[in-house]
């Protein structure tokens, strides 16, 4: 038995410190969360959840639309942003009030406040101490916007939820997913949509061809892309914000929204009264297993950088916990990590891209196939759906999956299991197709493109 007040005290309740916090205490562990902000963390209050439910809404008047091509006459629909805020936050409400009932029903002590360590077996907490056996960092990151002349005009991903009112000109900053997702957002939702970013192609890291064909498909929606381009500085106007851009030119606008990444929240968190090391990048170092430089202390989640996911989190949690409490010491395999970008149209991925998977294994075959879906046919809608399977030549093994098109995520989860079980090339052309769907697309492509 520990000589601590608890086994295990985690420092964030985001989704990753909830689950080992969970986990932990169905093992009979003695556990205790503080959290300073809201349960749930990043994805249920100003991520995943609120921004999956703005995309919906958004994918609306594009239906109302296509639905014209079947015989409907919806007439003409109104939006109204608050209604979509107010039912948003209610559904927020609610899910804040699941994570405690099960932190409450797995007996976690929860403590409301700001926790930092005071030394490597105690946190504080308000004015009250506790030491711990083991601790646990789950505190996530926090939107970062850089500082230039008229910065303090913007907004971030957080502030975009409580907006108020929908703004009608909009000027999104970035090259990530969030900035991609948002643009969409906002697009779909009736707002005129600049976004900007500096490099020469957003979404970097994923497979290129699929980055390029969304280039085409999001301005087809209308959403003006910017690339090479930036703000040097931002005036406040009576008709609204006045965005001067590198290259002299301005951009007039109701609101600009910055998505230029996240730092970990690690400010007044006491590593250095325990002796915690950083990474350079300002992340909690960790070794393969999530142990910090200090060898009862453990980090998993966003505060960590790798791979910023919901389900990384969760696993990562996971694996602290068979760690720290059932022998079994463990680690997330990286390699085959589904994920999605809920941009319009959506992108879904597992695995190597064209270009990593050239860099890894040298000799591969690619599938692409582009097409317009059965849906599309009786519309005037001209989105394309693109598929693409990558295969090292060497074992005919499926090393990556990437589609961009309706429901890409829903598709690409199926395949995940799939690819991280080693399925070839010739399982995939051996598997019946669903038909009439677009997913049968992954079975039936048999001539490589390159």
């Amino acid at each position: 038995m520990s000589d601590h007040q608890y086994d295990l005290f985690v420092i964030g309740a985001g989704s990753g410190g909830v689950r080992a916090a969970r986990m932990a205490a169905q093992l009979g562990v003695k556990v205790a969360v503080a959290e300073d902000h809201y349960l749930g963390g990043t994805c249920v209050n100003v991520g995943c959840v609120p921004k999956k439910l703005l995309v919906y809404a958004s994918h609306f008047d594009e239906l109302f639309r296509d639905a014209t091509g079947f015989g409907w006459d919806v007439g003409a629909p109104v939006f109204d942003w608050s209604t979509l805020i107010r039912n948003k936050d209610r559904e927020i409400d609610r899910l804040n009030g699941v994570y405690g009932r099960l932190l409450e029903q797995a007996g976690v002590a929860l403590y409301r406040g700001h926790a930092r360590l005071l030394d490597s077996h105690t946190v504080q907490v308000g004015n009250d101490r506790y030491s711990a056996r083991h601790i646990l960092l789950a505190t996530g990151g926090w939107p970062w916007v850089p500082t230039f002349p008229g910065s303090e005009h913007v907004i971030n991903s957080n502030d975009l939820f409580r907006l108020e009112q929908l703004p009608q000109r909009v000027v999104v900053v970035g090259g990530g997913y969030i900035a991609v997702e948002f643009a969409g957002v906002l697009n779909g939702l009736g707002a005129e949509t600049h976004l900007l970013y500096r490099g020469e192609l957003f979404l970097r890291g994923f497979d290129r061809e699929v980055r390029e064909q969304l280039v085409e498909e999001m301005q087809k929606k209308g959403i003006k892309l910017q690339f090479h381009q930036e703000v040097v500085r931002i005036d406040k106007e009576e008709q609204g914000l006045r965005v001067t851009l590198r290259d002299g030119s301005v951009l007039c606008c109701d609101c600009v929204l910055y998505a230029t990444g996240r730092k970990p929240r690690v400010a007044e968190l006491g590593l250095d009264a325990a002796d915690v090391r950083l990474t350079e990048t300002g992340h909690i170092a960790v070794d393969e297993f999530y142990q910090t430089s200090v060898s009862n202390i453990y980090a998993i989640g966003d505060v960590i950088g790798g791979i910023e996911l919901t389900p990384m989190a969760l696993a990562q949690g996971m694996a602290v916990v068979k760690t720290l409490f059932q022998e079994q010491p463990t680690r997330v395999d990286t390699e085959f990590v589904p994920t999605a970008i809920f941009s319009q149209p959506s992108i879904a991925t597992v695995g190597y891209s064209e270009e990593r998977a050239r860099e890894r294994f040298g000799d591969i075959a690619v599938f692409s196939a582009r097409f317009t879906q059965l849906k599309h046919t009786l519309t005037d809608n001209s989105e394309k759906t693109l598929m693409k399977l990558v295969v090292d030549k060497a074992t005919d093994r499926v090393v990556g999956a990437h589609m961009m098109g309706p429901e890409a995520g829903e598709i690409i989860q199926g395949l995940a299991v799939a690819i991280r079980a080693g399925a070839t090339k010739a399982h995939f052309d051996s598997t019946l197709g669903i038909h009439p769907t677009a997913a049968e697309e992954f079975v039936t492509m048999r001539t490589p493109v390159r």
